[in-house]
């Protein structure tokens, strides 16, 4: 440990050498006077981020006394709504309004289009997804089932002609679709040339067509009788047709495309939280250090593919000309926001002179906009730049209310006075994951009305916190059933219409969850259209490609228009949303159905548990019982262990199954995991395997954990790891 200049904090030595001498040189902040406004702000601060977990316990304690109270009673929620409001959980929404954030780049305030959420601590994802911005549509199309997998169709070691060719029929059939012609179509163009500003399709006949929308082309390369590159922009998206008559695609293509161009992830939050385990100094260090090189624009990764080293580094800005020969600049990645942690968790970065850890969402606050500032001080001509309208993004998951995201609001304006930062500099993100953030929403954003830039939807977290808040009220339905009651329709369609309320468009983004089956492309094609539909400017995808798939949908679907439309329908009613997704009291489930759930929910939490404590791996495409791999985090991990901790609570399963259980599902994840390096089986000897434990813990512990969070006991068996490798 390393003492600072006023000797009333402890730093842990590698984090303060790290901010010394890798953060702090690029800034113009004074050290001494820097780490005196760092531990002065610590000191105001915890204990009140400290008080509002305090609250968080008092009221559930009060909620679990009042259902243990009406045991077997009928549920009235009209009662229940009462008494919200009495013990101060429900809040008043007061008078409508409308947010003032100013400042905020056109990817959040005027573009919809996909977004990916990254773990900040693998330097190879996090560059996959900041440089997301732009995907090749051919390689989606061929890479994935949308374009199914039979018939001659099937991809192997060779390309696949006849799958190439459906890939292309596809492609051009969406540009006939998003971009007509205003006669012919695009598959039949042998040319595409400039001519006074507009786009002219050239025919093999000698006949020509424009665009159906001659504002739809945007610009170009190279010459206007032979261009390299055409670019297309529709509901704010852009697209290139990358001509090339000499490519491997573009030598056998009438009009030489080479590639269709789509651009994809509009934005991507870099995450501190769910997808990271990041337990220690070390490894918040890490982290810190690859925010900081993506900001710099100096982030690389090495690897090993086709038996060469690759290098991949962020990519730059594309430029086109534009058709009154204006030079056009497009990012050439995504707008990055920056998800720091909750309230809940400590770390040993900083302690006060009693020992105590600071929390860590305050110390994440200071650190990654320390770090962000540097992006703020860019010229505007240069090539690695994040925000152009001088912005910090921080997106703050699981705050309950309104008075923990005034909190925020609050550090966030103490952290801009620390790095001298102009008021408001700092945009909040505000995602509606816990229900006393749900049923106050309108009470939140008030809070947040000058910092807002965006609220989101997340059935998994919401879930669990459902389910932990109702732990006592009864047993809850099983997982796929709690997903088709009116709560959550509710919910979803709350979330939109407050957000429209209280004016997010052109401002701020509403945006809905996670598609979790990366490999499942052709069903997410299918159904992930319904977010753009409910209204929601953005959501979120598991991968690049699935953001250059998703992308499509933002072509189909003029988002702020929809808004407009959605404003005048029937709100969604809070007293739906306070409908418990309980069975019902006559209601039984045999004895396969209850080992079905079990099974579901304790492979899932033994496939990621054992990653996440054995190989620190936060994120990863997990198998599931169906051997369908999922993307999974701590998401995930709540509401399975807080669904079988109900079910334990209220009799629907017992101790000793859930052992027998967890044994199974033991073998069947060990056999998943066979050729994972460093895998550490654990059904040989399940109780020398600290990650059963783990897992154990979060099933028979789960209605004890603060709001039914994971984190703890992670935290706790992943320390417990990393010390046995360290002896």
């Amino acid at each position: 440990m390393t003492m600072p200049a006023q000797q009333n904090s402890q730093i842990h030595q590698g984090f303060y050498r790290f901010i010394n001498e890798e953060v702090l040189p690029a800034t113009e902040l004074n050290p001494v006077t820097f780490w005196q406004g760092f531990e002065q702000l610590v000191d105001d601060l915890s204990p009140v981020n400290q008080s509002l977990l305090d609250t968080r316990e008092r009221l559930q304690q009060q909620i679990d006394h009042y259902h243990n109270q009406h045991q077997g009673e009928r549920f009235d929620t009209a009662h229940y709504q009462k008494f919200l409001q009495d013990i101060g959980y429900l809040r008043d929404q007061g008078d409508d309004f409308t947010i003032e954030t100013s400042n905020v780049d056109d990817e959040i305030a005027t573009i919809a289009g996909p977004q990916l959420v990254v773990p900040i601590a693998n330097e190879r994802f996090a560059l996959n997804a900041a440089n997301a911005r732009w995907g090749s549509l051919y390689d989606a199309f061929y890479g994935t089932d949308v374009i199914p997998r039979v018939n001659g169709l099937k991809p192997g070691k060779r390309f696949n002609e006849a799958r190439g060719n459906a890939v292309i029929k596809q492609a051009k059939d969406f540009l006939d679709r998003v971009f007509p012609l205003e006669q012919g179509s695009h598959h039949n163009v042998s040319a595409y040339v400039v001519y006074y500003k507009h786009l002219l399709a050239c025919f093999p006949d000698g006949s020509q067509s424009g665009l159906h929308t001659p504002c739809q082309f945007a610009g170009l390369t190279g010459h206007k009788e032979e261009p390299t590159a055409i670019l297309l922009q529709n509901n704010g998206l852009h697209i290139e047709l990358t001509i090339n008559r000499k490519g491997a695609i573009g030598q056998h293509d009438l009009a030489g495309i080479n590639d269709i161009l789509m651009e994809s992830a509009v934005t991507t939050i870099m995450d501190f939280e769910d997808s990271v385990a990041t337990v220690d100094a070390e490894d918040k260090i890490h982290a810190y250090r690859n925010w900081l090189g993506l900001i710099r624009g100096d982030l690389h990764a090495s690897f090993q593919k086709g038996g060469s080293t690759q290098l991949r580094q962020m990519h730059k800005d594309r430029f086109y000309t534009g058709k009154n020969g204006e030079e056009i600049r497009l990012h050439g990645r995504s707008l990055l926001l920056c998800r720091n942690v909750g309230l809940l968790m400590t770390n040993e970065l900083v302690a006060n002179k009693h020992g105590l850890q600071a929390p860590e969402g305050i110390v994440d606050a200071v650190v990654t906009c320390l770090i962000a500032m540097q992006d703020l001080q860019k010229q505007d001509n240069d090539s690695i730049r994040n925000s152009r309208s001088g912005s910090i993004y921080i997106v703050k998951p699981k705050m309950h209310g309104p008075d923990e995201v005034a909190f925020s609001c609050n550090l966030f304006e103490r952290v801009e006075q620390l790095l001298g930062l102009p008021e408001n500099t700092i945009k909040i993100g505000i995602m509606d994951e816990e229900r006393r953030t749900t049923v106050n929403l309108k009470a939140c954003i008030r809070e947040a009305k000058q910092r807002l830039c965006f609220i989101n939807t997340g059935f998994l977290d919401r879930t669990g916190d459902e389910i932990h808040t109702s732990m006592q009220a009864g047993a809850f339905l099983p997982k796929g059933a709690i997903k088709e009651q009116v709560w959550i329709k509710a919910y979803e369609n709350w979330n939109v219409d407050i957000g429209l309320a209280c004016g997010l468009p052109g401002k701020a983004q509403i945006g809905k969850g996670m598609w979790a089956m990366p490999d499942e492309m052709a069903q997410m094609m299918k159904t992930k259209i319904d977010h753009p539909r409910a209204g929601a400017n953005t959501a979120w995808v598991p991968s690049p490609t699935a953001a250059t798939l998703h992308a499509l949908h933002y072509h189909d679907v003029d988002v702020f228009d929809l808004q407009q439309s959605l404003q005048q329908r029937s709100k969604a009613k809070l007293a739906d949303i306070l409908t418990i997704p309980l069975m019902a009291a006559d209601q039984t489930l045999s004895h396969e159905d209850v080992e079905r759930e079990l099974e579901n929910n304790i492979q899932g939490i033994l496939g990621y548990v054992v990653r996440w404590i054995d190989l620190g791996i936060g994120c990863s495409k997990v198998p599931d019982i169906n051997h369908v791999g999922l993307m999974e985090d701590r998401a995930t991990l709540r509401i399975s262990s807080q669904h079988i901790a109900n079910w334990l609570e209220h009799g629907i399963c017992n101790d000793a199954q859930v052992q027998k259980v967890m044994l199974r599902m033991a073998a069947i994840v060990d056999e998943q995991n066979a050729t994972t390096e460093n895998y550490q089986p654990m059904a040989t000897a399940p109780d020398k395997s600290i990650a059963f434990q783990a897992a154990r813990a979060l099933i028979f512990e789960g209605k004890h954990q603060p709001s039914g969070y994971t984190e703890p006991l992670l935290h706790h068996y992943r320390l417990l790891v990393k010390q046995q490798a360290r002896q």
